[in-house]
């Protein structure tokens, strides 16, 4: 009796016909994460650095990334050249602090492999790991346009707010299922510290497409956004978490709107100069 021969079961899985395409700066802590969760997967890594000190560029090299170095342009210019210099048919964008769970592989390599014509880009949820734990209702859900076809895409929306959009409006995008897990921030205090220069750069980008602000969206824009993921959200069923998360939501919209009237005011005085 002759019996079937099983595949070994540690015979590596052939790669996708996919670039991944991260930017960077001093991101020893996360990106060892970012690069393990596409190993096997990726056919290329391109990772645009905006000159880190730390083991970031050592952490790239071990995991066969192509780094390319260059000025930080800003999110969206940045990452628009991190996306122009990938070759494979599919790509996709992932921050440095960013990697995608075990079942969100699975889908990745299922929607590549099915190659839907009709489709041109994938939506993936992004889920805060903070503390120990997932967030799973603060900022949930948060579905990015992640994984697209090379060419039919680009990055636009406003820094430091970017957003990957499919260039054509009538292009159609799906959705897939497993989280990408966001670990942006180890304390709430290194949070607090990335909101200043985040707000002051968004503040910017209002002051630039006309909007100046004032009193009464400095009292109630941050209510709103709290509010948001308190009620709207659900953020308290993720208890302390939530509403420290919740709360931090409101200062930064706050210190947005309180550097926009300085940034306005000055744009003002200095233009009746």
């Amino acid at each position: 009796m002759t019996h079937a021969q099983s595949e070994p079961a540690d015979t590596p899985m052939a790669k996708l016909p996919l670039s991944v395409a991260i930017v960077c700066k001093n991101n020893e802590a996360t990106i060892g994460r970012t690069l393990e969760s596409v190993a096997g997967i990726a056919t290329q890594i391109i990772a645009v650095d905006s000159g880190s000190t730390d083991k970031t560029i050592e952490i790239l090299d071990s995991h066969n990334a192509t780094v390319i170095k260059s000025d930080w342009l800003g999110h969206i210019k940045t990452k628009q050249k991190a996306l122009e210099l990938c070759t494979e048919p599919w790509i996709l964008c992932l921050d440095s602090d960013e990697s995608i769970e075990p079942p969100l592989r699975d889908s990745i390599i299922e929607a590549i492999n099915a190659n839907d014509i009709a489709i041109n880009g994938y939506d993936i949820n992004r889920k805060i790991w903070w503390n120990g734990v997932w967030l799973n209702h603060t900022w949930q859900p948060e579905w990015r346009l992640r994984l697209v076809r090379n060419g039919k895409a680009h990055w636009g929306g406003y820094d430091p707010h970017d957003s990957l959009k499919l260039s054509r409006e009538a292009d159609r995008a799906g959705r897939i299922k497993g989280d990408m897990r966001h670990e942006s921030f180890a304390t709430i205090t290194q949070h607090l510290e990335g909101q200043i220069r985040l707000s002051h750069r968004a503040a910017e980008s209002y002051l630039a497409m006309g909007r100046t602000g004032g009193p009464f969206s400095l009292i109630f824009s941050p209510m709103s956004a709290m509010l948001k993921q308190l009620i709207f959200k659900q953020a308290f069923r993720d208890g302390w978490r939530g509403w420290a998360c919740a709360a931090s939501t409101a200062c930064a919209t706050m210190m947005k709107h309180i550097i926009l009237l300085e940034l306005a005011h000055n744009k003002k005085r200095d233009g009746n100069k």
